[in-house]
């Protein structure tokens, strides 16, 4: 493995806060220091970076991405940009059109679109979607993944008709989503081969080192296919954590889940969906619709669950967006502690996953169990830029949505991801979201987010014993090479705050965020000494 070193730059390292360059050999942290010490390791690199000024910084771990459907969105029909109901079934028409240009027989693929801003507040119906595709079969995913408009043609090829959550009109939830989900997302298998790589690649150029794949319906051979063809930094990409989503009744169910999906970081169960398809399940009706939500497991099965993935020595990633949905999985992880003993649950590191209504009992028991928090700040950025939340919640909740500051002054430790492809991979994007959270009492650190979307995504899946998510000697070499304006240390409501001169401070420096400020460039991302992005070559 080659050695590099890196030098005349900025080196964000706690223990060494005025380092301005690091050695990379065999995939560590070899050497940190200054430019006056460079003689002592230069003869011994492979290859030497002058970074001129350049910022190295531990590489992000998203903690919650989709990767097959983040690469479908990179090659599909996006619809992010559809202002209007009549703007989406344009896009829609000209597609269908190009595809029967080019002799395609394939279903037609959106995704990113976003009702809750248009005009008409509507997704669009199963006729509109049939007039313009002219019955070709089409599947347009809303940009938060927890509903799909389908045509009647792609409806009867997936077979989702009259299952649970199938409204007749094209919306679909639930279980019709689900299985409309699984025949969007049919490829062979060297198709999806691509499509991983391609939505792998674009993380790392965004400095993302490691994902976290929330895997849900299909098949978890694909599952397997990607940790096997990622588990060796040689491989050039960044690496996978999976998680896949089954209910486990025993510790044989969750034993078998394992065994299913060789390296498995842990099991995932779904609780609800989301707030802006109205599938997260609310102790009150949507202020916008009648209903309150889907609940998809009760508090007794999840307790089966939580036990059965503790007694098999994994962890538990479990779905819970709307506050009765984390009412129930709250029961559920306290039933299993009563049973299990909750020094074995809290040992066992379970996850609460898309948090967005946590009151102060809520917040309690969290604490007491010991459970961490995967958060999407970027993605909630967005909702609330948007008036989703008000829409969807009412003022009155829609104020106590993503209570990042609690869940950090208590203690609770925060893993950040982009739910990509709900949105993008830019983790300065929900580091700056954190920093400028709609309610100022919610805000927290640069520092603190930072924090979340590196060691903390390590440290949810049980992996930061080795020094991941630091440049430390001895940590691997999982780092990124930012171009950047200026840096500094930014306190939660965005100002900059003084930065110590004292090495004992151990303050390392960040780049300064904001409307007016140009966005960090990665320059080049590493993984465990690997170059998986390149823009200095």
């Amino acid at each position: 493995m080659r050695s590099i070193l890196f030098h005349n730059g900025v080196i964000h390292s706690r223990t060494d806060p005025f380092a301005q360059a690091l050695l990379v050999a065999d995939g560590q942290i070899a050497w940190l220091g200054s430019e006056d010490s460079l003689h002592a390791v230069l003869d011994g690199a492979d290859e030497v970076v002058d970074l001129d000024g350049a910022l190295v910084a531990p590489a992000f771990v998203d903690a919650h991405a989709h990767v097959l459907e983040s690469g479908l969105a990179l090659v599909g029909l996006d619809l992010s940009g559809a202002a209007d109901l009549t703007a989406l079934l344009d896009a829609v028409a000209q597609a269908a059109a190009r595809d029967r240009a080019a002799g395609s027989l394939g279903p037609l693929l959106g995704l990113g679109w976003d009702e809750s801003g248009w005009p008409e507040g509507r997704p669009p119906s199963r006729d509109e979607l049939d007039r313009a595709a002219g019955g070709a079969p089409v599947h347009l995913e809303r940009y938060d993944g927890h509903g799909a408009v389908v045509s009647t043609a792609f409806a009867e090829l997936a077979g989702c008709v009259g299952l649970a959550g199938w409204t007749g009109d094209g919306w679909v939830t639930g279980a019709a989503h689900a299985r409309a989900r699984s025949a969007a997302r049919h490829a062979s298998p060297a198709r999806r081969e691509e499509l991983h790589r391609l939505a792998l690649r674009s993380a790392a150029a965004a400095g993302i080192v490691s994902l976290h794949e929330h895997a849900w319906g299909g098949d978890p051979e694909d599952l397997q296919a990607l940790l096997e063809a990622t588990r060796d930094p040689a491989c050039g990409l960044p690496g996978v954590q999976g998680y896949w989503t089954a209910r486990c009744e025993t510790s044989d169910d969750a034993r078998a889940v394992l065994a299913a999906v060789p390296g498995l970081s842990g099991i995932g169960a779904q609780v609800d969906g989301s707030l802006g398809s109205r599938t997260a399940a609310l102790r009150q009706p949507y202020a916008d619709a009648a209903g309150s939500g889907e609940l998809a497991m009760g508090a007794a099965e999840l307790a089966n669950h939580i036990g059965s993935v503790t007694r098999a020595g994994s962890h538990a990633v479990v779905h819970a967006a709307g506050d009765r949905a984390l009412e129930e999985a709250l029961v559920g992880l306290r039933v299993a502690a009563e049973v299990e003993g909750i020094a074995a649950v809290r040992a066992a590191g379970h996850r609460l996953e898309s948090l967005a209504m946590v009151d102060a009992t809520a917040l309690a028991t969290i604490v007491l169990l010991g459970l961490s928090a995967g958060v999407q700040p970027a993605l909630a950025a967005r909702r609330a830029a948007a008036g989703e939340d008000v829409r969807r919640l009412g003022p009155a909740r829609a104020d106590a949505v993503a209570p990042w500051a609690d869940l950090a002054g208590a203690g609770v430790p925060l893993a950040l991801g982009s739910a990509s492809p709900a949105g993008p991979f830019d983790p300065w994007a929900s580091i700056r979201a954190s920093i400028e959270h709609h309610d100022p009492s919610q805000r927290i650190s640069a520092r603190a987010a930072f924090r979340a979307h590196t060691r903390g995504g390590w440290r949810v899946a049980g992996l930061d014993s080795t020094g991941a998510g630091e440049i430390q000697l001895g940590a691997p070499a999982d780092v990124a090479v930012w171009q950047t304006g200026p840096l500094g240390v930014q306190a939660p409501d965005g100002r900059l705050a003084a930065w110590s001169t004292d090495p004992r401070a151990g303050t390392p420096l960040l780049p300064e965020l904001g409307v007016e400020l140009p966005a960090p460039v990665c320059l080049r991302t590493l993984r465990a000494g690997v170059v998986v992005h390149d823009r200095l070559a």
